[in-house]
């Protein structure tokens, strides 16, 4: 078996008025938030896709998916450490992301050392294995009219046991 494997997320959800705006669990003052069964933390979905996919699990709407009541208005950050433990019975752990918010607006580089902290300590690991970026799209796309915003995440797992 290989001791390494890679994962990819995306996510992308729409900005509504009435939502609060989290991203990597840091709840960002914003006259919009994300639209989305749970929380619609995009950036917490991406990495959950990476996880599950490195791990051979399939993706978050397999394991949470919009129809269950369940996850109405769910905390990604409790199903991000779901997607840990998943990943450590299947002999899987995090060793390191790197992560890019694709959004217009609200400036996002004030925060991302937050939502570096809470992926870390979600995932048990160290502040400098996590990187998260945010960027622009120079007002092109549905990120830059700001219509939504995305995210993107690589995850490297490491067998374990």
């Amino acid at each position: 078996m290989t001791s390494l494997r890679i994962g990819h997320g995306v996510d992308v959800h729409r900005l509504v008025a009435g939502r609060a705006l989290i991203i990597g669990g840091v709840t960002i003052d914003w006259h919009r938030g994300l639209a989305g069964h749970s929380d619609a933390d995009v950036l917490l979905h991406a990495v959950c896709d990476a996880c599950l996919g490195a791990a051979g699990l399939g993706d978050i709407g397999r394991h949470f998916p919009p129809s269950d009541p369940a996850y109405k208005d769910a905390d990604s950050r409790d199903l991000l450490r779901e997607v840990r433990r998943m990943a450590r019975a299947r002999g899987w752990r995090a060793l390191q992301l790197d992560c890019t918010v694709i959004a217009e607006r609200p400036p996002l580089a004030p925060h991302t050392a937050a939502m570096e902290s809470n992926l870390a300590a979600d995932l048990e690991l160290d502040a400098a294995q996590v990187n998260v970026k945010a960027t622009t799209t120079d007002g092109l796309g549905l990120c830059g009219r700001e219509q939504g915003i995305a995210a993107t995440a690589v995850a490297l797992l490491e067998a374990v046991g």
